[in-house]
């Protein structure tokens, strides 16, 4: 447990002493850059905050499995800008007669913080993957148990029988038309005809239609044969 206090320790230790270092040489390269005042105090908590800022967000997006170009180019930008504050204050830059590039790139600094700062803000946020439970397996007691005896359903009620259903009577046939004798002859030479040739007894209306009579008359003609 000590030691692990004590490397906790020494990890904290060097953080605040490289973060105090590194803010020191990006105030005095704002400050020679003819940034004065709070200004100059200013630059180095806006390079520490983007570093910072990008690497949290470059580990969330590969925590969740997404590219995380975006964050790692501006954790880089950050890195570059520190980075480059600590070299030019180890002597090779004249802080007292500065180059206007630099000059240029330190009065540029703040648009590009604000720019990266947004983006990273802004990148919408994915929630890790949510894991589905999987369904819990019974117990081998309530697996081995067997099964219950599931009751008889409920017979149907038997439907009411349906009351037949009684054709109508049929229609009384009308009464027979009486013919005139003439027309008896002719009927019952007809019907003989008919049977000499065919050997058949004689239709109603096989005669009727030979007498060219209406289909009403088929009955006083079967009255006749």
């Amino acid at each position: 447990m000590r030691a692990q206090l004590a490397r906790v320790d020494a990890v904290i230790v060097q953080a605040v002493i490289a973060g105090a270092l590194s803010f020191a040489h990006l105030h005095d390269l704002a400050e020679a850059a003819g940034q004065g005042g709070w200004k100059a105090w200013a630059y180095p908590i806006s390079v520490d905050l983007l570093l910072v800022a990008a690497w949290r967000r470059m580990r969330e997006q590969q925590r969740a499995g997404q590219p995380a170009g975006g964050a790692r180019l501006w954790f880089l930008v950050a890195l570059a800008a520190s980075l480059g504050a600590n070299v030019a204050t180890a002597g090779l830059l004249d802080l007292d007669d500065v180059p206007a590039s630099l000059r240029v790139v330190v009065a540029g600094w703040p648009a590009v913080a604000f720019f990266g700062g947004t983006l990273l803000a802004h990148t919408p946020r994915t929630p890790a993957p949510t894991v589905t439970p999987a369904p819990e397996t019974p117990p081998a007691a309530a697996r081995d148990e067997p099964h219950r005896e599931l009751l008889p359903e409920p017979s149907p009620e038997p439907e009411p029988a349906a009351e037949p259903i009684t054709a109508p009577a049929p229609a009384p046939s009308a009464p027979a038309v009486s013919l005139p004798p003439a027309l008896v002859d002719r009927v019952r030479a007809l019907a003989e005809e008919h049977r000499a040739t065919t050997g058949r007894p004689a239709d109603p209306d096989h005669v009727r239609v030979r007498l060219g009579l209406p289909p009403s008359m088929t009955a006083s003609v079967a009255a006749h044969l």
